[in-house]
């Protein structure tokens, strides 16, 4: 067997940013040789990923649609003295249905599932079995890089896919139920009905700390079900994760750690909502970039990469002041006060929000008025 494979594009990561990308290659650009490399067996890892209707672009929709598994025409948003129903479109991913998609849109042989990189260079990847693979550029997308030079906060979560011994009576998606105990900082519980009987229950907590306790929460889903009235018969699926939530930091040095020479995609270009930390939508946005590139040799690639996340990352200073807010002038405990004063705001610029294209009057509306923090503390933050 050779020990050197060539290609066009070398992409490192089959996660969703990677894998996205070799889609949209695969579907518009397939003249492109492309190899999508991924240490684990599966691409995907092990993921749940949700999204509304206004988080896609019109003209990217035909390339998200057939990773969706399940759907619904609205969803909850439940807090104290607060109880509302939006009806924005959401969408869920499975992990999956994610492998199964990408899988079918590449030849077999353009898919390396099960070799882990040791080495990537702008034009090169050494794999540690030996193996080089040696292409027009290169693509990372393995994950964070040093999140030490950024300021960050952290999201983390279990989640667990429930089956019933009866119906749950949810026919909408829960994206927050945060009138559970607040623990840990801001606390909530995200559900997803994936059918009568079967129910993907997440503990999820904005915290200080990115310690994840999978016993404790776990006890915690189950003790939410039983309080739920809902008889558990096992548990199908189990999700972990910690996500960064951004207040500031040095975009530069974040990217060079990464590489500095290597274009980079995903969270390890800095891709992702600094608030909910969810990178989907980014996924998206950059493979299409990717495929829309005229030049795709290594310099010009990283160059445009690192342009699209500079212009992605100046452009979001407004959620980390909100991040700021939320951390530093919220105390723990009253942090879900912050999150039910947006919650009564309008749907369109909840859904603007998400989507990571708040206009000028959303970030009015959402700063101006009886602020949900002690006003020193929320003047103190947004000075940073």
């Amino acid at each position: 067997m050779t020990r050197v494979r060539q290609c066009d594009i070398a992409i490192v990561g089959g996660g969703l940013a990677g894998g996205m990308i070799a889609l949209a290659l695969a579907k518009s650009r397939p003249d492109v040789r492309t190899l999508l490399v991924e240490s684990a067996d599966t691409l995907g890892g092990n993921h749940i990923w949700s999204f509304f209707d206004s988080d896609i672009a019109p003209d990217d929709r035909a390339l998200i649609v057939p990773l969706v598994a399940h759907w619904w025409d609205g969803y909850h948003a439940l807090f104290p003295g607060l109880r509302r129903r939006l009806d924005a479109r959401y969408h869920s991913i499975t992990s999956a249905r994610f492998d199964r998609v990408v899988r079918a849109a590449l030849p077999a042989e353009r898919v390396l599932t099960g070799r882990k990189a040791i080495g990537v260079g702008p034009r090169s990847v050494v794999l540690a079995d030996g193996r080089r693979i040696e292409a027009g550029a290169v693509i990372d997308a393995r994950g964070p890089g040093d999140l030490t030079t950024l300021e960050c906060g952290w999201q983390k979560f279990l989640g667990r896919e429930l089956k019933l011994g009866a119906p749950h009576g949810l026919a909408r998606p829960v994206v927050m139920d945060a009138t559970v105990d607040q623990l840990d900082g801001f606390r909530f519980v995200y559900l997803l009905p994936f059918g009568p009987d079967r129910i993907f229950v997440e503990d999820t907590y904005y915290s200080d700390t990115p310690d994840l306790d999978h016993a404790l929460l776990g006890g915690r889903i189950s003790a939410y079900a039983e309080q739920r009235g809902w008889p558990v018969e096992s548990v199908v699926a189990e999700e972990a994760g910690v996500l960064p939530v951004v207040m500031g930091g040095d975009f530069e040095a974040y990217w060079r750690s990464g590489g500095a020479h290597v274009a980079k995609a995903g969270v390890r270009a800095g891709l992702f909502h600094p608030t909910t930390g969810y990178s989907l939508p980014d996924a998206i946005r950059t493979a299409r970039f990717v495929a829309g590139l005229r030049d795709l040799t290594a310099p010009a690639l990283h160059d445009s990469l690192h342009g699209f996340a500079r212009q992605a990352w100046q452009a979001r200073s407004f959620y980390r002041l909100l991040d700021r807010m939320l951390f530093r002038a919220a105390e723990p405990a009253q942090r879900w006060r912050v999150l039910r004063h947006f919650y009564r705001l309008d749907e369109s610029l909840v859904a603007r929000f998400y989507a990571g294209t708040s206009t000028g009057w959303d970030k009015a509306r959402v700063l101006f008025g009886r602020p949900p923090v002690p006003i020193g503390r929320a003047l103190k933050a947004i000075a940073g």
